[in-house]
């Protein structure tokens, strides 16, 4: 029996090297990097929506409140005693007319169409406008109409000069941002009328 040298002995003894199969191999490997890429492509696109829709959910709120606001004051104007009143509603009316037709242009900078609204976000303030329309009427009847209806629009401006401040925060849109604040000045007079007004003085 030939005698086994030192070296031969330890090349017995001593780990055997796996040799390690390529995790990717043929048809298997070509499917298993199309799922990891078609996962990674959706994580990317939820994202990007998610980003996208968080910032323009307040100009789609915007735009809302705009559209439902103009309607409150349309109906108001005939209920109204107060010559004050009337013609700072006067005013504002045809203020929601002219910002409603020129803010949709400025607005498709935050991905927000004036024309095609949000039907999540108009539902949810189809349903606010008519509880504000209720408690006007339920005013009316009770013959305290004029000062229930400034405190009520007075609301509803903050309201919009507050989503017009977000919208402003969040764009990177000049001619957005200036028309805002061109927008904000004009409205901040009538907003103050409104919660100035005192019925009886």
């Amino acid at each position: 029996m030939p005698q086994q040298s030192p070296l031969d002995y330890l090349n017995q003894i001593a780990p055997q090297q796996v040799v390690k199969k390529p995790l990717f191999k043929g048809i298997r490997g070509v499917i298993a990097i199309g799922l990891v890429l078609v996962v990674i492509v959706s994580i990317l696109a939820i994202v990007l929506n998610t980003t996208s829709s968080s910032q323009s959910a307040p100009g789609q709120q915007l735009a809302a409140h705009l559209v439902s606001a103009k309607k409150i004051a349309d109906g108001a104007q005939t209920h109204l005693k107060s010559s004050e009143l009337r013609g700072v509603n006067s005013n504002l009316r045809i203020f929601f007319t002219n910002t409603n037709r020129d803010i949709a242009t400025p607005l498709m900078a935050v991905n927000v169409s004036f024309a095609q609204q949000d039907k999540e976000v108009t539902a949810a303030e189809t349903a606010r406008a008519a509880s504000t329309s209720e408690r006007l009427e339920n005013a009316r009847l009770n013959a305290i109409y004029d000062r229930t209806y400034a405190r009520e629009m007075a609301f509803e401006l903050a309201t919009i000069m507050t989503l017009m401040q977000q919208v402003h925060k969040q764009t990177n849109s000049v001619s957005l941002k200036e028309y805002l604040d061109g927008t904000y000045k004009n409205l901040e007079p009538t907003q103050k009328a409104f919660a100035e007004y005192n019925e009886g003085v």
